[in-house]
């Protein structure tokens, strides 16, 4: 709930005794009430029963309450204290809120003067970018945009890794089977094949390995051989990423190379051995002993010499801290790097690390037939989905709107586009694996982006045609006392709180949750009540400024989730 109610609430249960309530939920039924405060802990501290305790407090708040309060009545639910607030109050309240702040409504300060770095996506060159790196990217825009919205000084960096084996792996499939072709326009999709092409041969070609550590090995002594070759080709990556991060809305502070650090890593190696902390192993591989904290062998180097991802990843971290004096490191990456960064920041911690260390895993996001995998070329390129529902979205639009220009179908479609794929990234928990229905993503009904979109070409359409109809918007809000009227008051009133719970679980699909729900809900609204055309015009007034805030809020919680709105569909 927004703070202003809040501190009213928590005003009146200090009246009555409490000291720090908290813990506020909302009752399951409309007719139990708005606000529901649990007892447990203060009956626990009483040595009495929750239910008594709700009454007595129940009994003692509603002897305080003044007929101008927000708050209408108290009543004892079984252990909680249920609060019902005055609808045109709330209205009034949260509606002048949403008007007087407008993009900035839902912003706290409860981060103010904490600094915190998000490195994301962490991609590779040489590699294609395909839908799970897409949904790394929307994980990381909406983690930063919480942040911010919090108060929180936000640190969006990326780490390429331009420097390992599959670098390597690219580059002899690209001399072996296509050294005199000429690349194609798309120069880095052209390397993710060739990287899963070259895959595909090694599997049953294993003689052919020593020629790719010879690359590595040549990469790693910046060896003229390679070198030219090994660059421009790394350029034809980053110009690629580039151009996409600009089109996912993705701005870095910041981009850290494994090229640059691995030395770097390989010395730290070194410093990791005299001082005991890693050892040489089996074939005169460099590992770490991981086991008494049951995290297994970590392996810092091979025994042919090459470095891996540890390697580089040690040094990473504490350039990322040095560059930036930041409170917190937060990583991105999937769901099976998990093992990997137990073991990386263990042995962080080892060598007397202590700056705070996070990583964020997300599930894998599935073809409908199975795991993808970059390997074996089974992937679902970015590019290629999206371009496949804009191609949807463009003939839905043209059949909706055969008297539109050219511009203005293609401009439209490229919005309900991004809508459609940054929706259905982050409706689930970023933890749980997905699998992308492209028919349910590009729906103009249900759980989808382009539902939230319509939702608010309809507010649009029902603003001009108010507006034809000489209705202005509202400034008192007492005519609202409908339960659905209400219901959007109240629901608006909840951004701070689910803003801050998305942040606390790092969870972007509460946003998406939320913004669905609120869209449901205000289309409740409008098809039970009218708002041109309604009793009165007062209550027509008040219903156009309360579809107006309802606007202004789904705007900007999408803003959250970088998808942007069109006028109308």
């Amino acid at each position: 709930m927004l703070r202003g109610i809040q501190e009213e609430i928590e005003k009146l249960l200090k009246q009555a005794g409490v000291d720090n309530p908290a813990a506020f939920s909302v009752p399951p039924k409309p007719e139990m009430g708005d606000v529901a405060f649990a007892c447990f802990n203060i009956a626990k501290v009483a040595g009495k029963k929750p239910n008594e305790v709700a009454t007595e407090l129940a009994s003692k708040i509603s002897s305080v309450l003044k007929p101008d309060s927000t708050v209408e009545k108290v009543a004892a639910f079984g252990p909680y204290v249920n609060f019902f607030l005055n609808s045109s109050q709330v209205a009034n309240f949260v509606i002048k809120s949403v008007i007087k702040n407008t993009d900035d409504f839902g912003s706290t300060e409860i981060g103010k003067g904490k600094k915190v770095m998000i490195e994301y996506p962490s991609n590779n060159t040489h590699k294609e970018f395909h839908i799970g790196h897409f949904r790394n990217v929307c994980i990381g825009n909406t983690l930063v945009k919480l942040y911010e919205k919090t108060g929180v000084k936000v640190y969006p960096v990326n780490y390429l890794n331009d420097f390992g084996s599959h670098v390597a792996k690219c580059l002899w499939g690209l001399k072996k089977f296509h050294g005199d072709e000429k690349a194609p326009a798309n120069k880095q999709k052209w390397l993710g094949e060739i990287y899963a092409e070259a895959s595909h041969y090694l599997k049953d070609h294993q003689e052919c390995e020593v020629e790719v550590q010879e690359i590595q090995k040549q990469l790693e002594a910046n060896d003229k051989k390679i070198w030219p070759l090994f660059i421009k080709t790394r350029k034809w990556s980053i110009d690629k990423f580039d151009e996409l991060f600009e089109e996912l809305g993705v701005k870095h502070m910041a981009v850290f190379y494994e090229k640059d650090i691995k030395a770097m890593g390989q010395a730290r190696v070194d410093e990791l051995l005299k001082k005991g902390i890693a050892k040489v192993g089996e074939g005169g591989a460099i590992i770490v002993d991981l086991s008494e904290y049951n995290l297994d062998i970590a392996l810092l180097r091979k025994s042919n010499g090459v470095g891996l991802y540890l390697t580089s990843d040690i040094p990473l971290a504490e350039q990322k801290f040095s560059k930036y004096p930041v409170d917190e490191s937060i990583v991105i990456t999937g769901e099976e790097q998990k093992f990997y960064f137990k073991q990386l920041y263990k042995i962080l911690e080892l060598i007397g690390f202590k700056q705070k260390l996070t990583h964020l895993s997300y599930g894998l996001v599935n073809l409908p037939e199975g795991k993808m995998s970059s390997r074996s070329g089974n992937v679902i390129l970015y590019e290629s989905l999206r371009d496949q529902i804009f191609d949807l979205i463009v003939e839905e639009t043209k059949q909706r709107h055969a008297d539109w220009a050219k511009k203005k179908i293609i401009a439209t479609s490229n919005i309900l586009t991004q809508a459609a794929l940054k929706f259905d990234m982050q409706k689930h928990e970023a933890v749980k694996n997905t699998v992308f229905d492209l028919k349910e993503a590009t729906s103009f009904e249900g759980f989808s982006g382009p539902y939230i979109l319509y939702t608010i070409a309809r507010i649009n359409s029902l603003e001009a045609k108010a507006k034809k109809e000489k209705i202005s918007a509202g400034k008192e809000f007492g005519a609202l006392v409908a339960p659905e009227e209400k219901a959007l008051v109240l629901m608006m009133g909840e951004v701070e709180t689910v803003i801050e719970k998305a942040l606390e679980n790092y969870n972007p699909s509460a946003i998406a949750r939320y913004v669905f729900e609120l869209a449901q809900a205000y289309n409740n609204f409008y098809n039970k009540h009218k708002v041109v055309g309604a009793e009165s015009k007062e209550l027509s007034s008040a219903r156009l400024v309360l579809s107006q805030a309802v606007r202004q809020v789904l705007k900007n919680m999408l803003a959250i989730l970088t998808i942007e709105t069109v006028e109308e569909m």
